[in-house]
């Protein structure tokens, strides 16, 4: 079985919306979809997930890392893909302004969603999870929350559990 590790990132605008790629039709990977900037994590960045979404948004963006700030660890999400591949995707929640000048990649264009619209957009249901339950309790709390991809009754769903030391 596979591993993929991918690394991505939430970047809100002071007036909360927040920036995602318009994939071209054409992709293999969630074609004509709305996706957090971000990809996948390679091997040099394996223990530095940080490091990988980091280099991903400039690459999708040309931000640089000067540019974006509170830029943190918020959800690890897991999932297998048809019992093929484990996929774990590391979440990045930050700000950056919209003042800050942005270049497309050739892996599509970039727009940016009112916070609010988020789910009524098309994107993908590890999205929409994500960003329900940053919604109902992340944007209150510093926690990381690691999640579980499941099917809930033929519908996609996350259960949702909080990172702690429990040494503490």
């Amino acid at each position: 079985m596979k591993l993929r590790q991918m690394a991505v990132a939430f970047l809100f605008s002071e007036k909360l919306e927040v920036l995602f790629l318009q994939k071209k039709q054409k992709d293999t990977f969630f074609a004509g979809f709305l996706v957090p900037i971000g990809g996948h994590i390679e091997g040099n960045e394996i223990n530095e997930p940080l490091k990988a979404c980091l280099r991903e948004i400039e690459e999708e963006t040309g931000l640089k890392r000067e540019f974006i700030e509170n830029l943190r660890l918020r959800y690890i999400v897991h999932r297998i893909k048809e019992n093929q591949e484990i996929r774990l995707q590391y979440v990045f929640f930050g700000n950056v302004s919209r003042i800050n000048t942005l270049s497309e990649s050739d892996e599509g264009s970039l727009t940016w969603v009112g916070y609010n619209e988020i789910s009524s957009q098309n994107v993908s249901a590890t999205t929409i999870e994500i960003v329900n339950h940053y919604k109902e309790i992340g944007k209150t709390t510093e926690n990381v929350y690691v999640g579980s991809m499941r099917s809930l009754k033929g519908n996609p769903t996350i259960t949702w559990g909080l990172l702690e030391d429990w040494e503490m």
